[in-house]
């Protein structure tokens, strides 16, 4: 998978785990949490909605396809009204409920596999914590022990989905690349075994720096 394939997907995917799925279900449920699944992503309360690579999946059975509709309409036709969790945080995926939704199916299958990937690593890590996918940053994360451990899908800074360690107080070293920590794309990692590696070697690092 090329990162040119990706950002169109990525971003539209990221509208749609925000103003279709969160959004709705902050209004109704009261948490913006999503959650991983089998070939995408879900909400973790109601309403109940999950996307399967590129199709939304109701409660009910029902599955619309992520093309030729705008976030407005999808989640019309899902039974919600589109929108972002309001005045919980700024910035987000930048979609507009009026902009047409475009993901395709290749890009979608490669996300949902890196999520797939980042929540068996983020449960070997640390077998008690639940992963959260959150839609401001549209990341699958955890926090210990003061440190943010997690699987990004992409963003302005790595276009491709990256593996990431976040220490709450910054370190020094040259396992730290990025502002916020450490940060490896999971196409150079590769599979879970290799991202888990990863994360506990920055949780060394993190806690007993060479």
């Amino acid at each position: 998978m090329h990162v040119q394939d990706l950002p169109r997907t990525r971003r539209a995917l990221h509208g749609v785990a925000e103003l279709v799925l969160a959004g709705p279900q902050y209004r109704l449920s009261g948490t913006i949490r999503l959650r991983p699944v089998s070939g995408g992503f879900a909400t973790v309360a109601a309403p109940d909605l999950r996307i399967d690579c590129d199709t939304l999946v109701t409660g009910d059975g029902g599955r619309l396809p992520l093309r030729d509709i705008t976030y407005a309409g999808l989640a019309e036709a899902a039974g919600v009204r589109a929108g972002a969790p309001e005045g919980l945080y700024r910035g987000g995926s930048g979609v507009q409920p009026d902009e047409p939704v475009e993901v395709d199916p290749a890009a979608a299958e490669y996300i949902a596999d890196c999520l797939a990937i980042g929540e068996t690593a983020l449960r070997h890590l640390e077998p008690e914590l639940t992963p959260v996918l959150w839609p401001e940053h549209f990341d699958l994360s955890i926090i210990s022990d003061e440190i943010n451990y997690g699987v990004s899908l992409g963003d302005a800074a790595i276009e491709e989905p990256y593996a990431y360690v976040g220490p709450w107080r910054p370190r020094q070293g040259r396992f730290w690349n990025m502002p916020f920590g450490a940060a490896r794309p999971i196409s150079e990692l590769g599979g879970a075994d290799a991202v888990t590696a990863f994360l506990e070697e920055g949780r060394r690092q993190a806690h007993d720096p060479d």
